[in-house]
C-alpha cells in the first residue's frame, strides 16, 4: 500500500512539474509586464485596454447612416473599421501611444452596396492611413492627443476638456466630445462636431462588453452636395478578422487591405506623414 501511495505522489509532482514547464513555454505579454502598465490608475489602464488592447491587434467595426439636416431624410448607410495597437512607454511617466488606421464606405441607403459613384461623380471611402493618439489622466480626466495629416498638412489636434467618465451600475461610460475648426490647405475652413460614447463592460457579462455610439455634425462632401449632415454609427471591438460581418472583410480585402492591421511602430507612422493622405483627413 506504501509503495503504491508512493507511485502516485510521484505522479502527481510529475505531472506538476510538466504542468509548470508547459506554463514556462506560454509567452508573456510584454506590455502588462512593464511597470508603466501596472502603476498606471486603474480607469486609464482600462480605457487604454478597451480601445487599443494589450498585444495583438483589436478591430473597432462600425455600421450606421447618414442623414440630412435638418430634415432627417437618410442618404446614405456607412460601413468601416479602425485597426488598433498600443505601445506603453518604459518610464512610467513616459507616454503611452495607441497607433490606429480607421476607413468608413458610404454605402447605398436601400441595398447596402458600397458606393462608387454617385449622380455621375466618383465617391472615394473615408480612409486615414494612422492616426496617432497619446494618453493621459490629469484631474481625473482621460486626455488624448490625435496626430494626424501629411507633409504641410500634419497637425496635432490637442485634447483640451478631456473624456470625463462615470460608472452606471458594473459599467463605465466614457464621453469624448471634440469640436474641430481649423483651415485646410485648400483654404477652406473645416468646420463639424463629433461625439463618441464608450461603453465599456465588464468582462463577460454581455457579448460584446466593448461598444460606442458615435455622431458627427458637419458637411457632406463635395459629391454629395456639401450641405450639412448628421452621421450616426454604432461601434463594437472584436479580436480578429474572423468576427467581420462578410460585406465588411471582402470590401476590405478588395479596397483597403492596409487598413486590416495597424501601424506597427511610430517609425512607420513617420514615413506615412511623408505620404499621400485621404478623403477625410489631409485637407484635400
Amino acid at each position: 500500500m506504501k509503495t503504491q501511495i508512493s507511485y502516485a505522489i510521484a505522479a502527481l509532482l510529475l505531472a506538476g512539474c510538466a504542468s509548470q514547464a508547459v506554463l514556462n513555454d506560454v509567452p508573456q505579454n510584454p506590455i502588462i509586464q512593464k511597470d508603466s502598465y501596472t502603476a498606471a490608475p486603474d480607469v486609464l489602464r482600462d480605457w487604454v485596454n478597451a480601445r487599443a488592447g494589450t498585444g495583438e491587434p483589436v478591430h473597432w467595426l462600425a455600421e450606421g447612416g447618414v442623414y440630412a439636416y435638418p430634415s432627417g431624410e437618410k442618404l446614405f448607410g456607412m460601413i468601416g473599421f479602425d485597426s488598433s495597437t498600443v505601445i506603453w512607454p518604459d518610464d512610467p511617466d513616459g507616454e503611452i501611444i495607441h497607433l490606429t488606421r480607421k476607413t468608413f464606405a458610404y454605402t447605398d441607403k436601400d441595398t447596402g452596396e458600397v458606393l462608387t459613384e454617385y449622380n455621375g461623380q466618383a465617391v472615394e471611402p473615408i480612409a486615414y492611413p494612422y492616426q496617432m493618439i497619446t494618453y493621459r489622466l490629469e484631474n481625473d480626466r482621460i486626455y488624448g492627443d490625435v496626430e494626424q495629416g501629411v507633409g504641410d498638412a500634419v497637425r496635432v489636434i490637442e485634447a483640451k476638456d478631456g473624456i470625463p467618465y462615470r460608472k452606471m451600475g458594473d459599467s463605465y461610460i466614457y464621453n469624448a466630445a471634440v469640436f474641430l475648426d481649423f483651415p485646410l490647405p485648400s483654404g477652406n475652413q473645416y468646420e463639424a462636431w463629433e461625439n463618441y460614447d464608450f461603453f465599456i463592460h465588464p468582462e463577460g457579462s454581455v457579448d460584446e462588453p466593448y461598444q460606442m455610439s458615435w455622431q458627427r455634425y458637419g458637411k457632406l462632401p463635395p459629391w454629395a452636395g456639401g450641405t450639412p449632415s448628421i452621421t450616426h454609427l454604432h461601434s463594437w471591438r472584436v479580436e480578429s478578422l474572423d468576427e467581420f460581418p462578410q460585406q465588411m472583410l471582402d470590401w476590405a480585402k478588395a479596397e483597403r487591405p492596409m487598413w486590416l492591421k495597424p501601424p506597427a511602430t511610430v517609425e512607420e507612422v513617420r514615413m506615412l506623414q511623408k505620404g499621400e493622405g485621404g478623403p477625410g483627413w489631409s485637407g484635400n
